[in-house]
């Protein structure tokens, strides 16, 4: 069984994602892990974020899995203080909407996808990467509720008032990337998380998974 967790940056998939995972006892996936591993690797490498065929040919090298513990990128556990700090949250977006990068990390989950049991959610997880998922879900909240979740995580150095205008401009560019942009699939499950808590979201779609 694959369940396909959609929606923007600070919306809850992350939690979600886990949470339905462990419950379930399956693999735990995130498509934008990928893509900042592409972006760490970047930066770790000094390639120029700024020349899209250098970043493609780096891309192309890397060997992506997956374990219970997280992602691995050519062998190496990226831990999620790598993956979420102030300079990869500033070219993930960019470098995720190059159509070869995509192309690269949905090869790599699909792969993974074939024959594992997973929870996996990203922003074209439901329309792209996993159409055939048996459970689809759209998470959504509000600009306001979305900064303040980032903000308390406290793994960026901004202010509040800097991560909402961050979340602000990604949205923009997720909504209109030339492929994999931010779009609720048609027979997704909507849920507003704005004043939910992720226990009673979790509870509302176990209940849809358990009767799939």
């Amino acid at each position: 069984m694959i369940i396909a967790i959609d929606g923007p940056a600070g919306v809850g998939k992350s939690t979600l994602a886990k949470a339905l995972a462990e419950k379930l006892g399956l693999l735990y996936l995130n498509s934008g892990l990928f893509y900042r591993g592409v972006t760490y690797m970047a930066l770790k490498n000094g390639v120029n974020l700024e020349s899209p065929p250098a970043i493609i040919r780096l891309a192309e090298t890397l060997e992506f899995s997956l374990s219970r513990e997280g992602l691995l990128v050519s062998g190496r556990l990226l831990s999620s203080k790598e993956l979420q700090n102030d300079e990869v949250e500033q070219w993930v977006s960019p470098i995720s909407s190059l159509v070869p990068i995509r192309h690269i990390v949905n090869k790599n989950l699909t792969k993974i996808g074939r024959n594992t049991d997973l929870v996996a959610e990203g922003r074209d997880i439901t329309t792209v990467v996993f159409p055939q998922a048996e459970v689809k879900i759209y998470l959504d909240a509000s600009l306001d509720a979305r900064a303040a979740r980032r903000f308390h995580q406290g793994t960026s150095q901004k202010t509040l008032a800097e991560l909402k205008k961050t979340l602000a401009e990604r949205d923009e560019m997720d909504k209109n990337k030339a492929e994999g942009r931010l779009q609720i699939a048609p027979e997704a499950l909507y849920f507003d998380t704005s004043d939910l808590t992720i226990d009673e979201v979790c509870e509302k779609v176990m209940s849809v998974i358990e009767k799939k």
